[in-house]
């Protein structure tokens, strides 16, 4: 692990968890993150029907354009009005984001979930 500060005066953690891989922890705008522009990918906690919200769901589909919408409605529906169940994570391309791809995961809501912990761990796994 190697520690950087960042821009805004936050810190990057970069982990090598290969020769080819390495995983990148940053603060700040998330929509301006970018590592190559042709493998990297950033995460969104998105909602249930992955059709953009609020906080940084809303910023991310609004920073990649219209595009980011129309490839959400293609993901098919699992359940009525559900394209990615909580804990689990599907991924779209990154359309005018400098990143590559969006992965869009479902964190549990607290109050509702049987099992936060397990669909959190679970969300981070498909995440990953």
């Amino acid at each position: 692990m190697s520690v950087s500060a960042a821009e805004g005066g936050g810190e990057d953690c970069h982990f090598k968890l290969s020769e080819t891989t390495e995983l990148k922890i940053q603060r700040g705008d998330i929509t301006r993150w970018f590592v190559d522009g042709s493998s990297d990918a950033i995460v969104n906690p998105a909602e249930e029907r992955m059709l953009g919200g609020g906080g940084a769901d809303g910023a991310i589909h609004s920073a990649a354009g219209p595009e980011l919408l129309e490839a959400c409605y293609k993901v098919p529906e699992v359940a009525p009005d559900v394209r990615c169940p909580t804990g689990e994570a599907r991924i779209t391309p990154g359309f005018k984001l400098p990143a590559a791809y969006v992965i869009h995961t479902v964190g549990p809501i607290y109050d509702s979930d049987k099992d936060p912990k397990a669909s959190l761990t679970s969300a981070y796994k498909y995440m990953l």
